[in-house]
């Protein structure tokens, strides 16, 4: 199902540079969101996003959802019925599971989990892991960072406050030594080295998307950690878990967004590896990147808003283009790397990063 009119959902920062990358690869895009905006390089509505979605849309052939995870059981129910290909950025499992069930009678494809993590490591992962006749072990690092941490946690707010206490207290999904489970999250701390830079990496829920799944039964090891700057694990841990914040989630993100508000000066580093048999021999292949800010379309961008951007648009280009299915349900880990970085906006991943080659 070709396409080119697609309505963007929520105009952040995130979402407003995906609808500029959208526009600038020849879509017809039309913003949306709950603010009136001006000089938007696109037309734009002004509406809530929670009342009648199906009206709302009606008129799309896609829709790409960067509103909080919350809402996009309703907006992905809507382009489902709607015969819409449907896209989002969301990290949460039972929204993800809503969509996958969806999935099964859509006309358009529903392809959740778009955006750095899930998203482009999993793609980076998989093609790793192809390298091999054998896999052991699959590792997906991700931190999005300030360059220049003040203060105990070393830690600014670039990401949702939902999103990231979400992900710091619900369950995370492995697969260790051969079994897919579940542990918690902010736990399994090891250390890593990125061009000299020390950081701590632990487990945090949603990041894997659907590769326990997809690998069960392939791989020895499988799981996923957010990096962050040493002593940031601890004292998370002691606000939620000592203090008990994890019982008020709202108040939490209140409390951390106000105390670490977003920075301009961000950093986003990936490190991602796989350890496997090829020709008898064990081997590991890694994907090192640091990701900085960036000047598109004439304003400079933080690196965690174009690398999620970027994600996203870069598959919405795959699936116009017809290199990706046209329906049903998209996993992270079946989009091949190459075409994905070969698309216009998948370019930024390559001619924007500092580090190692894989």
């Amino acid at each position: 199902m070709s396409f080119d009119r697609i309505a963007v959902l929520g105009l952040g920062k995130v979402g407003h540079l995906a609808a500029e990358l959208l526009a600038e690869a020849g879509f017809q895009v039309t913003g949306i969101d709950a603010r009136a905006l001006e000089d938007a390089p696109f037309p734009t509505r002004q509406a809530e996003l929670t009342e009648n979605p199906e009206q709302l849309l009606k008129d799309q052939q896609a829709v790409l959802s960067c509103l909080p995870y919350h809402l996009n059981k309703r907006i992905s129910s809507a382009a489902h019925a709607l015969g819409a290909h449907y896209f989002d950025l969301t990290e949460d499992v039972p929204t993800t599971k809503h969509i996958r069930e969806l999935a099964g009678t859509a006309k358009g494809i529903m392809a959740p989990q778009c955006g750095l993590a899930p998203g482009f490591v999993g793609i980076v992962g998989a093609h790793l892991a192809e390298m091999f006749e054998r896999v052991r072990s699959i590792r997906l690092r991700v931190g999005a960072l300030p360059q220049n941490p003040t203060g105990l946690l070393g830690y600014a707010f670039n990401w949702s406050p939902e999103g990231v206490v979400n992900e710091y207290l619900n369950d995370c999904e492995v697969i260790e030594e051969g079994v897919h489970k579940t542990v918690s999250a902010m736990e399994w701390i090891e250390q890593i080295y990125i061009d000299g830079v020390h950081l701590e990496a632990f487990t945090t829920s949603g990041g894997l998307g659907t590769m326990c799944e997809t690998y069960a039964g392939r791989v020895e090891n499988l799981d996923y950690k957010t990096m962050r700057y040493p002593g940031h694990v601890q004292l998370m841990n002691f606000f939620f878990h000592e203090l008990l914040m994890r019982e008020n989630r709202d108040l939490a993100g209140r409390i951390l967004t106000h105390a670490k508000p977003p920075v301009d000066e961000d950093v986003v580093y990936v490190h991602v590896a796989a350890e496997g048999w090829s020709a008898g021999q064990l081997l590991r292949k890694e994907f090192v990147r640091s990701y900085y800010p960036l000047e598109i379309r004439g304003k400079r961008r933080t690196a965690i808003a174009w690398t999620t951007s970027a994600s996203v648009v870069a598959v919405i280009e795959m699936v116009r283009e017809g290199i990706l299915p046209q329906r049903g349900f998209l996993k992270q880990e079946e989009i091949p790397l190459d075409p994905f970085l070969a698309t216009r906006t998948g370019q930024y991943y390559v001619t924007g990063h500092r580090g190692r080659n894989a």
